[in-house]
C-alpha cells in the first residue's frame, strides 16, 4: 500500500453474537447472525454488499451460502483459511478488491463452534485439521498451539530474563476489562498468583495463561470512505495494514532468524511507514492473546518497548484501562471469547467510536464515567488512534492502525 490507500477505506460495522461453550447452532446460523448485525450496524440493505471474505479454517461455512441466506448476490468473494492473522489480512484484501472495482463493500466474518465442534488441541466432535505451517508440529508431536509456541516463549525467558510473573499480568490486565464486559465469557478478576498457581499446560504456560474456547459469530464490514460518510456510524478510517507478513523462514521459523523473534519485527515498519505515525501516537492496542506470551512477545516485536523487554512491559501497568497504552479493552481471547482475532478488530472500533462500554447508563452517546473498577467503564479516555496485531503463529502475523475521522 505504500501509504497510497491511507485514509480511503473504512470498517463501517460490527456484529456478534454471544460468546458461549454451546451456542447449539451451525456455524451457518452463526455467520448469518454475526453478518446480520453489522449490516444493521451500519444502516446497509442487502442490495448494498456485494463483496465477503471470511477465515474458514476447521469449522466455519462459505461466503456464498452466509450471502445466500441474506440475500446479498456476491460480485467477489473469497474463504481462506491460515490462522489467527486472517483478520487485518483479509481487510487489506477488501480495500485491494474495492480499489480495483471488483466490487464495491465487503463484508467479512468468522462463524466458529470453537469449543463443541472443532477444539483446536484435538478434542471436540470434530477433530481439527492441521495444514501448511504445520509440518514441525506433525514430526515433533506438537498436536497444539501451546506446545508449537511454546520453545519461542522459552527462549524469549532465556534470553532476557523473562518470568512467568511477568507476563502473568496480560491475564491480570485483560481480567480486569472484562469484568468491565458484560459479553465476556469469563469476567471474573484474577491476580497474579491465581495465574502462577493454575495447573501446567504445557511449559511455561499455566491453564490460565491460554486463551478461553468459544463459540462465536463475528463480523465487520470495509467500505470506501466516501461511502462511509453517508452510513449510520462514525466510520474506523483505516490509516496502514500488513497481512500475512512472515519470518525468513515460516516452517522450522528458528533455523532462520531469533526463536524468540516473531513476525510483527517485519509487519511493523510496513504498518508504520503506511501510517505514518510514530507508537506514541497510539492510544489503544488490540494484540494477539492466544497466550499472555503472544501478547508480550508482540508488544515488544512491533516496538512498544525494546527488544528483551516485552515482560517489563507488560507488567509495568501501562496496557491496563487507566494506563497509558490499554490492550484489549473487552478482555481478548484470554477472557472475553475465542475468534481467530476478528472481536479485537471489533473492540477497537466501538474505542474509536467511542462506544465501547455497556455499563456506563449513557455510554451509546459517548458519555462515560471513566471509572474502571469492576462492573465500570471501559472506554479509554479520548481515544484517536488504535493498533491491531494479529498473530497465527510465532513467524507469522499482521496489523491494523484505525482512527477517527
Amino acid at each position: 500500500m505504500a501509504g497510497r490507500l491511507k485514509d480511503k477505506y473504512a470498517i463501517v460495522g460490527i456484529g456478534q453474537t454471544e460468546f458461549s461453550k454451546d451456542s447449539g447452532r451451525t456455524t451457518r446460523a452463526l455467520g448469518v447472525e454475526a453478518v446480520r448485525m453489522a449490516m444493521v450496524d451500519a444502516g446497509l440493505r442487502a442490495d448494498e454488499v456485494d463483496g465477503m471474505l471470511s477465515y474458514s479454517g476447521n469449522d466455519s461455512t462459505d461466503s456464498p451460502t452466509i450471502s445466500s441466506d441474506l440475500g446479498i448476490r456476491l460480485n467477489f468473494y473469497m474463504d481462506v483459511n491460515g490462522g489467527g492473522s486472517s483478520t487485518e489480512a483479509l481487510i487489506g484484501l477488501a480495500m485491494g478488491a474495492i480499489e480495483v472495482g471488483m466490487c464495491n463493500t465487503v463484508a467479512i466474518f468468522r462463524a466458529m463452534n470453537g469449543y463443541t465442534e472443532a477444539r483446536i488441541g484435538g478434542t471436540g466432535r470434530q477433530t481439527p485439521v492441521f495444514r501448511g505451517a504445520s509440518l514441525d508440529q506433525g514430526i515433533y508431536g506438537m498436536n497444539s498451539a501451546g506446545q508449537s509456541f511454546a520453545p519461542s516463549f522459552l527462549r524469549h525467558m532465556y534470553e532476557y530474563g523473562t518470568t512467568s510473573e511477568q507476563v502473568a499480568h496480560v491475564k491480570v490486565a485483560h481480567s480486569k476489562h472484562a469484568s468491565n464486559n458484560p459479553k465476556a465469557y469469563y469476567p471474573a478478576r484474577v491476580t497474579v498468583e491465581d495465574v502462577l498457581n493454575s495447573r501446567w499446560i504445557t511449559k511455561p504456560l499455566h491453564l490460565l495463561d491460554c486463551c478461553v474456547e468459544t463459540d462465536n459469530g463475528s463480523a465487520l464490514i470495509v467500505t470506501s470512505i466516501e461511502r462511509a460518510r453517508d452510513l449510520k456510524q462514525m466510520p474506523a478510517v483505516i490509516m496502514g495494514v500488513a497481512g500475512r507478513v512472515s519470518k525468513p523462514q515460516a516452517g522450522y521459523h528458528w533455523t532462520r532468524g531469533p526463536i524468540s523473534r516473531v513476525a510483527g519485527h517485519y509487519a511493523a515498519p510496513i504498518v508504520f511507514g503506511q501510517a505514518g505515525i510514530e507508537h506514541a501516537d497510539v492510544d489503544v492496542t488490540g494484540s494477539y492473546d492466544a497466550f499472555t506470551f503472544t501478547t508480550t512477545l508482540q508488544l515488544e516485536a512491533y516496538g512498544y518497548c525494546a527488544e528483551g523487554e516485552g515482560g517489563d512491559y507488560v507488567s509495568s501497568g501501562i496496557i491496563e484501562l487507566g494506563g497509558a497504552r490499554p490492550n484489549n479493552t473487552s478482555g481478548g481471547h484470554l477472557c472475553e471469547g475465542y475468534t481467530h482475532g476478528i472481536a479485537l478488530v471489533a473492540e477497537n472500533v466501538r474505542q474509536l467510536r467511542h462506544q465501547a462500554d455497556d455499563y456506563c447508563p449513557n455510554w451509546q452517546n459517548g458519555e462515560h464515567t471513566y471509572d474502571y473498577s469492576a462492573g465500570g467503564c471501559r472506554q479509554v479516555k479520548d481515544v484517536e488512534i488504535t493498533h491491531n496485531l494479529g498473530w497465527a503463529s510465532p513467524p507469522t502475523g499482521s496489523s491494523l492502525i484505525m482512527r477517527r475521522p
